[in-house]
């Protein structure tokens, strides 16, 4: 039978004929609204535990709207297009838009456009967050965690913020969206990498799908409330990213709305581990790079069996990449014991070790393969991953009586074990 795998721009097709004992997982998928953009203007003009975004445009302030980058599949240019039809009355040179790059690189001229769209793009001011320029920076006190708070001064300035954002499970912070988009999408070194620690990463409650006692949300949610005057513009979607769901108001009582409603349609019960679970990192543009992939990693592994194999599908076309400090500590990196060692010695404290952290803790359960074409063996072999060149032959040799499962959609089916 074929199988259809979410691989960059397009799809990459499997066959399993030889093996029986194949489970697919996929999420439930609720139907696309019919009119996306008017249900957008609809609930920004009847939110959640709020007024309305016209009843909240300030007289004079500039406006802050925050959007993701373009790691992420957020359908932008309509979220944009819906809010600034609401705030139309707003002269164009009181509104700046935000891009929450968090540590990730700048995005450039062209992916921009690819994700307003070349009128926006030309007629706004964009401000790109670069956490770690500390003299962009604006220091807002500790957290009750005891972690300092260091937010982008020109978004603090802002008499309104607008966050944006796409509602998925995450790896670690419990959901995507809502407070996600001030932190770490605009914040400092110092603060996400606090808020990414080892211990908060280490915390049972710190994974896909749980917000209550998960320290990395909970803080991240005392950062956003930093803002005095802030409003949410959220959407759930679909496996063919099309609106499903849109969640709008106040930043606490939207964002769980938008969560309770994506957990019914991507989290799904499983009722046993597999010797062999398929993967993805749901196509384009989340499967850009390495680093990102950990997250389909991460939802594979729930339902692998100890001493497993996770076998992801993911293109990479951006590298591992290059930029941050991933590719540097998984190349100084011998084993997951030594990692675990580095990362226990007081003040050890560096970007990316949150991710490199999560795959250490994986690779101690199962043995991960990686499919991608546009990465060469060394450097996966140098992420400490085994690469592979066609997954139907690795099945063929190695999951002859085993039990495999399928994710085709990768981290936007998220399986849990019931």
């Amino acid at each position: 039978m074929d199988y259809q795998l979410k691989y960059g721009k397009n799809n990459l097709s499997i066959c399993l004929d030889d093996n029986p004992d194949v489970t697919v997982v996929n999420p439930k998928d609720s139907s696309a609204l019919k009119d996306p953009k008017a249900a957008l203007i609809q609930e920004i003009l009847s939110p959640i535990g709020t007024c309305s975004l016209k009843e909240m445009i300030p007289k004079s302030d500039r406006i802050g709207i925050i959007l993701n980058d373009i790691t992420r599949a957020t359908p932008s240019e309509m979220i944009l297009s819906a809010i600034l039809t609401v705030l139309s009355e707003v002269p164009t040179d009181r509104i700046t838009l935000f891009v929450g790059t968090g540590t990730h690189r700048k995005n450039t001229d062209s992916e921009l456009r690819e994700m307003f769209g070349s009128a926006i793009t030309e007629s706004f001011r964009i401000i790109q967050n670069d956490s770690a320029d500390e003299s962009t920076q604006v220091f807002l006190g500790k957290t009750s965690f005891g972690h300092e708070i260091w937010l982008n001064r020109e978004l603090v300035n802002c008499g309104l913020v607008v966050l944006t954002g796409f509602i998925e499970p995450h790896f670690f912070a419990g959901f995507s969206g809502g407070g996600k988009a001030i932190m770490p999408g605009m914040a400092g070194n110092r603060t996400i990498f606090a808020n990414h620690g080892a211990e908060m990463i280490a915390n049972p409650h710190s994974v896909w799908g749980i917000t209550s006692g998960n320290p990395i949300y909970e803080e991240i949610l005392e950062i956003a409330e930093k803002i005095e005057r802030s409003f949410l513009v959220n959407v759930a979607m679909n496996s063919k990213h099309e609106i499903n769901g849109v969640f709008c108001g106040e930043i606490r009582h939207a964002h769980q709305a938008g969560c309770d409603f994506v957990k019914q349609n991507v989290m799904v019960p499983v009722p046993k581990q597999f010797d062999i679970v398929i993967g993805t990192n749901s196509g384009y543009p989340l499967d850009l790079n390495l680093y990102q992939t950990v997250k389909g990693i991460s939802a594979a592994a729930r339902i692998v069996k100890d001493g497993g194999t996770i076998l992801i599908a993911s293109e990479c076309s951006d590298g591992i990449p290059e930029e941050g400090m991933f590719k540097t500590l998984l190349k100084e990196t011998n084993s997951p014991q030594a990692f675990f060692d580095k990362l226990r010695k007081p003040g050890f404290l560096v970007q990316d070790q949150w991710q490199v952290q999560i795959l250490m803790q994986i690779l101690q359960k199962a043995k991960v393969c990686l499919y991608s074409d546009r990465l060469s063996d060394e450097q996966i072999r140098a992420c400490h991953l085994i690469p592979i060149h066609s997954i139907e032959e690795f099945c063929r040799k190695e999951g002859k009586g085993k039990s495999i499962c399928i994710m085709p959609e990768g981290p936007l089916t998220i399986p849990y074990l019931t």
